[in-house]
């Protein structure tokens, strides 16, 4: 079992930038691949970026590709997101999550995901 806990949502104008962060609990950190979604009023959930478990391989949606900067420090057991020239359609709730299957590639597939943080709520106004 792994708790998560993401931090650093606000309200932030269009052209600016967030840190979000997720922090982990558990000695097991390491072994998950770690996904980040989000969720807009109105919307299904939706996939945003991940990293594997070492922190080798990254994939990312293509609406926040060349914006968005997704890296994990498993010695402090967190995973972040670096959110950069943020757009009004970038507000949601953002979601952390850490996928425990071994030997498999990073998934953009929320079903994937065994457990999830509670969220942080980004919003950029315009």
């Amino acid at each position: 079992q792994v708790q998560l806990v993401e931090s650093g949502g606000g309200l932030v104008q269009a052209g600016g930038s967030l840190r979000l962060s997720c922090a982990a609990s558990g000695r097991t950190f390491s072994n998950y691949h770690m996904g980040w979604f989000r969720q807009a009023p109105g919307k299904e959930r939706e996939f945003v970026t991940a990293v594997s478990s070492n922190g080798r391989s990254t994939v990312y949606a293509d609406s926040v590709k060349g914006r968005f900067t997704i890296s994990r420090d498993n010695n402090k057991n967190t995973v972040y997101l670096q959110m950069n020239n943020l757009k009004p359609e970038d507000t949601a709730v953002y979601y952390c999550a850490a996928d425990r299957r071994r030997g498999v590639v990073v998934s953009k597939d929320d079903r994937s995901y065994d457990y999830w943080g509670q969220g942080t709520q980004v919003t950029v106004s315009s």
